[in-house]
């Protein structure tokens, strides 16, 4: 009885019940405090700096927050996922748009690793005579 009762306070101590916030965490009603700024610097002090500006294109202000959830042995899962885009030109808000979980995309992550095009792969011996005469004598300060 009391290996039993051992196994099953085991396995109870590895189903841990945890969620930890990633991101931003957003303000209630963030559509409504988001619709009056009309500035960066008003958004800045409001929602903080943007996790992400993009380079291409329009000026897209990008900000993510999601709660990652462990349930033990199960899968890793987020809940609670909310993304702001906020398009800028030099100072003044454009735009902006507020995603939560039905409205973002459902990605899932390849198995294995991606090939990289022209990418020289060596075998463990062709790596160690790879590297011989690349790196100076330590002290020499070269």
């Amino acid at each position: 009885m009391k290996k039993i009762a051992l196994f099953f306070i085991v396995l109870l101590t590895a189903c841990t019940f945890q969620t930890k916030h990633r991101g931003y965490v957003f303000p209630d009603k963030l559509e409504e405090k988001v619709a009056g700024i009309k500035t960066t610097g008003e958004l800045i002090e409001e929602i903080g700096a943007p996790q992400v500006k993009t380079i291409y294109g329009d000026e897209v202000w990008i900000y993510y927050g999601a709660d990652e959830n462990y349930r033990g042995p199960l899968a890793l899962t987020y809940t609670d996922e909310q993304v702001l885009l906020v398009w800028v030109q030099g100072k003044r808000v454009i735009k902006t748009q507020v995603l939560h979980d039905a409205d973002l995309p459902d990605v899932k992550v390849a198995e294995g690793e991606t090939k990289i095009p022209a990418a020289i792969e060596l075998n463990a011996i062709e790596e160690l005579f790879n590297n011989i005469g690349r790196f100076s004598p330590a002290g020499l300060g070269q």
